[in-house]
């Protein structure tokens, strides 16, 4: 389980585009923002090898296209919860049994501007490999990341990326099997990876 406090914008900034969007960490956030939860799954495979599946959201007009994520979405009225949004969408997204799914705990709310969506990250648990299904309309493929991959700081890398807006920027991110993991998600794995280097668990 997460221990409190979290380290919030110390870890998420350690990749977070440059120059930093101070307005992500501010207090006061623009006016009318949607909620939304991901899910930082962990399952292991038949050897007890442990993995972290990401998706690729298809190419489509918005600013998320084509990007590499968690599962997860926006919050509906029947969901509740934000724990309810997380397991809903990742169950409507890549066909995983959400009630099998052991919430571990929930880390620092992350503010995405483009998109004006404050997203809550879940870390949940499946003791077995899951059979995926992924709904080909939101995932055009799962990404299976091994966590010793998801540890290994050769894969943190910085470069120019290209955005959907049409320009570039100059952002750190995650090099997973020939894929950007830069952003949010970066951010996200970002705080992530400072806990369990500080053993903050």
């Amino acid at each position: 389980m997460l221990e409190s406090p979290l380290p919030g914008r110390k870890g998420q900034i350690t990749m977070a585009p440059l120059p930093v969007n101070e307005e992500r960490f501010a207090q006061q956030m623009r006016k009318g923002f949607r909620k939304g939860a991901v899910l930082m799954l962990f399952y292991p495979d038949s050897s007890g090898n442990c993995y972290v599946p990401f998706i690729k959201r298809p190419t489509y007009e918005g600013v998320h296209s084509g990007q590499i994520a968690f599962p997860g979405g926006k919050m509906e009225e029947s969901d509740g919860d934000l724990a309810k949004t997380a397991l809903r969408e990742s169950e409507e997204e890549i066909g995983i049994d959400s009630a099998k799914v052991t919430l571990l705990g929930r880390m620092s709310d992350l503010y995405i501007p483009p998109s004006n969506f404050m997203v809550s990250p879940y870390l949940g648990f499946l003791s077995e490999q899951p059979k995926f299904h992924p709904d080909p309309l939101e995932v055009e493929r799962i990404i299976n990341c091994p966590m010793n991959t998801l540890l290994d700081k050769n894969i943190r890398k910085t470069g120019i990326i290209n955005t959907n807006g049409g320009y570039k920027i100059e952002a750190p991110y995650f090099d997973i099997e020939s894929e950007l993991v830069w952003g949010a998600t970066a951010m996200m794995l970002g705080e992530f990876t400072y806990m369990w280097e500080s053993q903050d668990f």
